[in-house]
């Protein structure tokens, strides 16, 4: 192709670039247009901006791929690169590699792992479901970078200059590193943001039960009236279902610390020297603080994606969870006068553009959203995981891009929702106490003394002829005064 065509059909997609603005536009403005490097790989010599510390495969990848605007999770790309650093290590520690090349290469992994190279990796999700092209996004990049370093001579020391595949992929295929890296990528997420916003609620809750001790309201269930319940038992049970969360979630992280390098391309380990899957789990445990192992069964490890799978199920159980605590949360503060009233949440803005004065739950709100697309991002998923054909499962990047979402809609709604809503909830104790006396279920509390039949008659002539529940047992005559006002205690009833 000339070079005058060649120029003219990049000035042509930047120009729709401009046009069309996308999230993954590389082209940039238009002065900046002509200038290009020319790099090459196996297929031969591609253009790529003069700038950009990626190659051929990256740029291949970045034009044929104009899919949506959902990139690579940069956790996956964290994850990427620590687990280079750690294969490099492991390389060195088995004899394949110098140690100033692998100290370079953990050089640069440290400044991608900082964020100081995130423009560097464009790549979106829809690409191949093996992660190829990502595993060479971060190959193309520390070579590039670490050449950089080499060349202005502040890499003294490294015999030679990088190769994407020799150097920093060495040992290693995109089958096994995309797998790993997305074990490492959620287990962080997990460990160091999810689990840490749920420990937060989880204290809100503990604190508001100390200070609502003492106070007894009506219970319900089907969204009818139910025999009492203390408002601090009730706020127990959100409790409880968080740390259900906790301990579910935390069982699924032995499955995710199992780690795919040293499988390769396709679970027999070719091209890796013997020893490199135990070292490598040993390096990514030490970098992590978190304790890593090789899966004993590559294969599996390829193929499947089962952990993962059985992973984000904790956290839709979690979603589940959270959806019921914010519906409790805006049915008990509903009205403020023709609802049930019966806490007070915090009011962070108004509620609408027309009717001056209302105030909205919207943090529970909020929550209630992130739970319904999680719950749609384990549908993804479990689908996804169902399609391990043969030696791998292609629909990886997917995988990650939504059990990542899942997590950190998780954490930021769970802390969003106890700094603005949960922290700030107050007992209506009147009225509360209201609704408690006007409950027709405390009749429950005299099936020992009149039977349930009885006590049936009782709180259906009370309702039918509204009345109290005190007015309608004295009139049958199945107790007197005395006796009724002994007996029928709802603070007892809890």
């Amino acid at each position: 192709m000339p070079a005058a065509l060649t120029l003219h059909l990049h000035l042509s997609l930047a120009l729709f670039d401009c046009l069309w603005p996308r999230d993954n536009c590389v082209y940039g403005r238009e002065e900046t247009l002509m200038q290009y490097r020319t790099e090459h790989d196996s297929m031969g010599e591609v253009l790529v901006p003069a700038d950009a510390l990626w190659g051929a495969q990256t740029q291949r990848s970045h034009e044929n791929f104009r899919i949506g605007t959902e990139r690579m999770p940069m956790e996956v790309i964290r994850a990427f690169a620590l687990l280079k650093k750690a294969a490099a290590q492991a390389n060195c520690e088995l004899g394949h590699m110098d140690e100033a090349t692998c100290a370079l290469v953990g050089r640069v992994c440290d400044e991608i792992m900082d964020g100081t190279h995130d423009a560097a990796f464009p790549l979106v999700v829809w690409q191949t479901g093996s992660g190829t092209q990502s595993n060479m996004n971060m190959n193309e990049v520390i070579a590039n970078r670490a050449n950089l370093l080499r060349e202005g001579g502040e890499a003294p020391g490294v015999p030679h200059a990088l190769h994407p595949n020799d150097t920093v992929n060495m040992s290693q295929s995109s089958n096994d590193t995309f797998p790993t890296a997305l074990h490492i990528a959620v287990t962080l997420a997990l460990t160091k943001s999810l689990l840490p916003a749920m420990r937060t609620l989880i204290a809100t809750f503990e604190r508001l039960e100390r200070e609502n001790a003492g106070i007894v309201k009506a219970g319900r269930t089907h969204l009818q009236d139910a025999v009492p319940i203390a408002f601090s038992q009730e706020i127990s049970g959100w409790r409880g279902m968080l740390e259900a969360s906790v301990e579910q979630i935390e069982a699924t992280l032995p499955h995710l610390s199992r780690l795919a390098l040293g499988g390769t391309a396709v679970g027999t380990g070719l091209n890796a020297p013997k020893g490199f899957d135990i070292s490598v789990a040993r390096h990514v445990s030490e970098l992590t603080g978190i304790e890593f192992v090789t899966d004993a069964n590559k294969f599996h490890a390829l193929s499947s994606k089962d952990a993962v799978a059985f992973a984000h199920g904790a956290l839709r159980t979690l979603a589940a969870n959270m959806m019921k605590i914010a519906n409790d949360v805006r049915w008990l503060a509903s009205g403020p006068r023709n609802g049930l009233g019966e806490i007070l949440i915090p009011e962070n803005e108004p509620g609408s553009s027309i009717m001056p004065g209302k105030v909205n739950p919207t943090q529970c709100e909020a929550v209630t959203m992130v739970a319904v697309q999680v719950m749609g991002n384990d549908a993804t998923i479990g689908f996804a995981a169902s399609q391990g054909n043969f030696q791998l499962n292609v629909f990886m990047p997917v995988i990650a891009y939504d059990f990542l979402q899942s997590v950190r809609l998780l954490a930021d709604s769970i802390l969003s929702f106890d700094t603005h809503c949960a922290s700030g909830i107050v007992a209506n104790r009147g009225k509360m106490r209201q609704n408690l006396d006007s409950s027709l279920m405390l009749v429950t509390c005299l099936n020992p003394y009149i039977g349930y039949e009885n006590a049936a008659r009782v709180a259906h002539k009370a309702y039918a002829e509204g009345t109290s529940l005190r007015e309608a047992c004295l009139e049958l005559g199945y107790l007197d005064g005395k006796t009724f006002d002994e007996v029928f205690r709802p603070q007892d009833m809890v």
